[in-house]
């Protein structure tokens, strides 16, 4: 069963838009707790039937056991902790081929995976939306997802994820009080063949003293945070499903697309069986240009956690 999560639709776009994007939405599945392991498993399958036109864009959404990650830029003298001390946590350590350095995954965390097709996207000019402008707008996502619930949230120029302060209301890319900058949410992508993977941990209700195993992202003078911590006193939060489908949302919003809840990866498996595969035009390109491929590992550009 698929479910409708915007009652108000795509918003109207020139005819010239509509050929391109009127067949292009969000399924969304909210997995619960899974194994890291089984998250990559689960974005292989699903890229797979995206790269095949099989299923539309896919939005995963999950929580973790505790796991460290490390991306193709990762250092690992950025993981603190010792390896016995790792196991003695039960945290487990992946290295994987996002873009960016080292993060960390667990419970009260809610994490997403889009796997969508970059082809079927289109920037705010009408072009193809490339991996940079993807990012911005997963940021965006998050952004209003802090909003939703009274938390200010934003950017800082050079560096990739979701920040909330400076308590005093100024520009976070412009405070001269940066400490007072707390990273809510990490973002770090793959492309291949114009299918993104990996993609986003977003802290609600995570206990910080996690990151204390880690540099996270690399990331030595600036603090993270959870939705928890930032709501004003007395504001409750929902569980993290709810949370997802609040996520969802946003995503369906900035993308200007029509997000439809699955039930579950047997449900996107049957309908995938059951489509007429779509072939893309033929002149785009599957591989992404080695410029933009470049950007992954430039510690100045933003495709990173």
């Amino acid at each position: 069963m698929r479910h409708d999560l915007r009652n108000e639709g795509c918003p109207d776009e020139p005819a010239g838009r509509l050929a391109t994007i009127k067949k292009a939405m969000i399924e969304y599945l909210y997995l619960g707790r899974v194994p890291y392991n089984e998250g990559l498993r689960l974005q292989a399958e699903t890229a797979a039937l995206r790269l095949e036109s099989r299923v539309d864009n896919v939005l995963l959404l999950l929580g973790h056991p505790p796991v460290l990650t490390l991306g193709r830029n990762a250092r690992r003298e950025n993981v603190l902790a010792s390896d016995e001390l790792l196991a003695k946590r039960g945290v487990s350590l992946h290295e994987i081929n996002r873009g960016g350095d080292v993060t960390y995954h667990g419970p009260g965390q809610l994490v997403g995976y889009p796997i969508f097709d970059l082809r079927s996207l289109v920037n705010a000019k009408g072009g193809r939306l490339g991996p940079v402008d993807f990012v911005r707008m997963m940021e965006e996502a998050l952004i209003r997802v802090c909003g939703a619930y009274g938390v200010r949230a934003g950017r800082i120029a050079g560096l990739t994820g979701v920040w909330c302060g400076p308590a005093d209301g100024s520009s976070l890319d412009q405070s001269s009080d940066r400490d007072k900058e707390r990273k809510i949410g990490a973002i770090g992508i793959h492309v291949s063949r114009g299918i993104t993977s990996h993609g986003l941990a977003f802290n609600v209700t995570t206990d910080l003293r996690a990151f204390q195993l880690i540099n996270p992202c690399g990331i030595t003078d600036k603090p993270v945070t959870s939705l928890e911590r930032e709501i004003a006193h007395g504001v409750s939060l929902p569980g993290l499903e709810e949370m997802a489908h609040q996520a969802a949302r946003q995503f369906g919003l900035v993308f200007g697309q029509q997000v439809l809840a699955v039930e579950s990866m047997d449900a996107l498996r049957a309908q995938a069986a059951a489509a007429n595969p779509e072939m893309p035009a033929e002149d785009t390109p599957l591989q992404v240009p080695a410029e933009v491929e470049r950007l992954h590992g430039d510690p100045e550009r933003p495709v990173r956690a």
